[in-house]
């Protein structure tokens, strides 16, 4: 690890200490992880990985008061700081705008083996376990109900109308989670993502069963 990285993955985790969201340092650091084990297997600049992964949720719009694609102008800037190459530092803010999921009918535009290393590393933390976890604590955050019987999930066609939703957190599997294994772009993700989306399928039976108080 550079002695760049080193010092963003500082001024990161300070950053994200205390996030209760379900974005806090302890996701970022499982993104980091993954996407540096993405790279062994799919290859790309492992410099550029590591630093869009540690800054892929800075001034994200979850918790940044609603304002979209403003993390890649942050990170550029702290980049380019830092010293570091500006045509790089474009490549990261590239891969920091994109790599947010914006819609079930929303297109994704990584282009990049690294940006889809790091789009694929953040997807993986979003299903399976921690998946799970971290999308009841982002709705707990965000004083929205665990489940709504008959209130349907909605498939938005733009980011706009995703990130302004306020559904509750079950419709959150239809209209994201479970959909991201289909969007997964390297191979090695896709081998990972289908025990994380099997998982999910699983605790959802589970979940409507015991609602519905059901016992036999």
């Amino acid at each position: 690890m550079s002695q760049l990285v080193e010092i963003v993955k500082e001024k990161v985790q300070e950053l994200f200490a205390h996030d209760t969201t379900g974005h806090d340092w302890f996701h970022i650091e499982r993104v980091l992880k993954v996407a540096e084990y993405l790279q062994s297997k799919e290859g790309g600049n492992l410099e550029l990985i590591q630093l869009a992964a540690l800054l892929h949720d800075i001034s994200d719009h979850k918790m940044n008061g609603g304002v979209l694609n403003a993390g890649g102008q942050v990170a550029f800037e702290m980049l380019v700081e830092l010293g570091y190459d500006e045509t790089k530092a474009t490549m990261v803010k590239e891969i920091v705008d994109g790599v947010s999921y914006k819609g079930a009918h929303v297109q994704d535009v990584m282009t990049t083996v690294e940006g889809k290393i790091v789009q694929d590393a953040d997807r993986l933390d979003a299903i399976g376990a921690i998946g799970i976890a971290r999308a009841f604590a982002f709705g707990g955050s965000k004083n929205r109900p665990m489940y709504i019987p008959d209130y349907e999930p909605k498939m938005h066609t733009s980011f706009e109308e995703y990130a302004s939703s306020k559904s509750h957190t079950v419709n959150h599997f239809y209209e994201k989670l479970l959909l991201l294994e289909a969007r997964l772009h390297t191979e090695t993700a896709k081998q990972i993502g289908k025990e994380r989306h099997t998982f999910m399928e699983q605790f959802l039976e589970q979940f409507y069963n015991e609602w519905n108080s059901k016992l036999n």
